[in-house]
């Protein structure tokens, strides 16, 4: 009896280790996009990619593929040169502002958009946890005010075109873009480089995503 007792024990010591085994799995997230993915201005640890990590806790790493000033063809170009076989738990993209700033042709951004999506599709080992955020309105920051209504309406076509892109696939879209137009009377959500989003914007940004994310 008392061999079989420690047997029984034994059992369930193992299938409680196996139950933590399976609650304690981390996952990692790979970031794609321009300035506002690493947060310009602020530290990187500021920007949305970390604050969602810290927020989803079960996150260990971050892998952020970003630089200030990018256009889709230019995150297309490093993508391709780095022939990434990785698969990711987790996977965002939040691209277009520069293609906007520099007046390229919105049917380049259409096309390499959805170019793009597929390669965040391809890189996620669900691609129900690929996500994709709208790009925000610079007009309200003091860099680009007295362009405002031209920056207003650009960047509702550009996202139209995103979204659009984002339902055919079925691909989940955060829109922001609405929370960056608040910093039109809320100043604080503007960073001191008075253009990029503050600490506080994107803290914003993360809400509004884990309102609607199944962790």
């Amino acid at each position: 009896m008392t061999r079989n007792f420690f047997l029984i024990v034994i059992f369930f010591l193992g299938l409680s280790c196996q139950i933590n085994e399976k609650s304690e799995k981390r996952y990692n997230y790979l970031a794609l996009g321009d300035s506002y993915t690493i947060a310009e201005s602020l530290n990187l640890i500021d920007s949305y990619p970390h604050q969602l990590k810290n927020e989803l806790k079960k996150i260990d790493n971050v892998n952020i593929i970003a630089k200030t000033g990018w256009t889709t063809g230019e995150l297309i170009d490093t993508l391709n040169s780095l022939n990434i076989n990785n698969k990711y738990d987790y996977v965002s993209l939040l691209i277009g502002v520069n293609n906007q700033y520099r007046e390229y042709d919105i049917s380049i951004f259409e096309k390499e958009f959805e170019y793009l999506l597929n390669l965040s599709i391809q890189y996620a080992i669900d691609r129900s946890k690929v996500f994709v955020i709208s790009i925000p309105d610079y007009g309200v920051t003091p860099f680009g005010f007295k362009n405002r209504d031209k920056i207003y309406k650009e960047i509702d076509q550009y996202n139209l075109i995103k979204r659009k892109i984002v339902d055919k696939y079925n691909i989940r879209f955060y829109d922001v873009t609405d929370i960056s137009r608040e910093a039109k009377e809320k100043k604080y959500l503007i960073a001191e480089d008075s253009l990029h989003p503050s600490r506080e914007m994107y803290s914003l940004w993360v809400d509004r995503i884990l309102n609607d994310f199944d962790n």
